[in-house]
């Protein structure tokens, strides 16, 4: 599995699943869609059994506005443009801020479960439990365990932690924030049935 250095400091702070091991049936591969070869060899899409989008609540978005309102009665002493030009800077730059940290995704494809930039193929995986808002809490706090990875959003209240089961990879789970912890559990295990 493999991440990108644009990622947020919680997932940062955890190690992703194939950072010290090199086992084949978890090596990293490159993010995108998930692809297979049709009969005649041509790339084909892979079927996503699952996907979901952890973005941000509705509410940031009235907090962009707000941040261009700061923005706008910063410099308007300076003039009415410069007041329209704050507006639309710290608005604008505000949301670009909210849509980059809420376009993480969870997806389900091609044999693989792909949670943000990381991807680790579902024959890797073991057992999921799906954790309430007071257990997802502990788990990405107390309980939590540093050699774990976690896409992690905190706005999001369920979560999945799911085994990792290679013994040549030193993460011991993933921790996925997810609004629908149960329906990504049945499609890790259905993939995991299908792979088998």
């Amino acid at each position: 599995m493999e991440r990108s250095p644009s990622q947020s400091p919680q997932q940062s702070a955890s190690s992703s699943p194939s950072s010290a091991g090199s086992a084949p049936a978890s090596s990293p591969r490159p993010s995108g869609p998930a692809r297979s070869s049709s009969a005649d060899g041509t790339p084909a899409r892979a079927a996503v059994s699952y996907d979901e989008r952890l973005s941000a609540p509705w509410h940031w978005w009235l907090y962009c506005l707000l941040l261009g309102v700061a923005a706008a009665l910063v410099v308007y002493p300076f003039g009415v443009l410069p007041m329209l030009g704050g507006l639309a800077v710290g608005a604008a730059g505000s949301a670009m801020v909210v849509s980059s940290y809420g376009s993480a995704r969870i997806r389900v494809a091609g044999g693989s479960l792909i949670a943000g930039d990381a991807r680790i193929p579902v024959s890797a995986l073991g057992g999921a439990e799906v954790l309430e808002p007071a257990e997802a809490r502990a788990w990405r706090s107390y309980k939590a365990d540093p050699r774990a990875f976690m896409l992690l959003r905190a706005y999001v209240p369920g979560a999945l932690r799911i085994e990792v089961v290679d013994p040549q990879d030193p993460t011991p789970y993933l921790y996925l924030s997810t609004r629908e912890p149960d329906r990504l559990a049945a499609a890790v295990e259905a993939a995991r049935t299908t792979a088998a």
